[in-house]
């Protein structure tokens, strides 16, 4: 009878040190992921614009806050979005309604001319439509045959209009005869 308590008593130490490992394994598994979640936390809170760190906030409000934050975000994204989307609805139509291969002579603007002179130098502004083109050109050419000389000339389109500006110096010569 002795040998089999002996037995029993054997297996139970054995036992109590295979419980007590598991119990330390699941110890150390359960340390590890707390400590993951707390990396994982702190770095969401990280993430988190207009933090005041002098304020410690619970675990539960920084994850509202996390998700506030989100939700904010997604707001914002779904705006810029349907912003983009107008926009480009906007320009489309502009296109349409601009882009017109052989525009009717009722659209076209006629060229309107303004010269100031200033002693020896002229500026001259010419505002035409996209099919006025050639308005400009005439003007370079009579400038350049009355021995004018072109110091710039820059131009600006806006709309259905093109805005050109031309500096130019007039060149004196003497001639004694006249």
């Amino acid at each position: 009878m002795v040998a089999k308590t002996r037995g029993p008593t054997m297996e139970s130490s054995s036992s109590r040190s295979n419980i007590s490992s598991t119990k330390t394994e699941r110890k150390i598994v359960e340390k590890n992921r707390r400590n993951q979640m707390k990396t994982l936390y702190s770095n969401l809170n990280s993430l988190l614009p207009n933090r005041n760190f002098k304020e410690a906030q619970t675990l539960p409000d920084q994850i509202d806050e996390a998700i506030n934050y989100i939700k904010r975000l997604e707001e914002k994204l779904e705006k810029s979005r349907e912003k983009r989307e107008s926009l480009k609805r906007s320009r489309n139509r502009t296109h349409a309604c601009t882009f017109d291969p052989a525009p009717p002579i009722a659209k076209s603007k006629s060229p309107q001319l303004k010269i100031q002179e200033m002693g020896s130098a002229l500026e001259i502004v010419l505002t035409c439509g996209l099919d006025n083109q050639f308005v400009f050109y005439e003007i370079i050419k009579i400038l350049h045959e009355e021995g004018v000389e072109v110091v710039s000339a820059n131009f600006q389109a806006l709309g259905d209009s093109i805005f050109h500006i031309v500096h130019a110096q007039v060149i004196l010569i003497f001639d004694p005869l006249c």
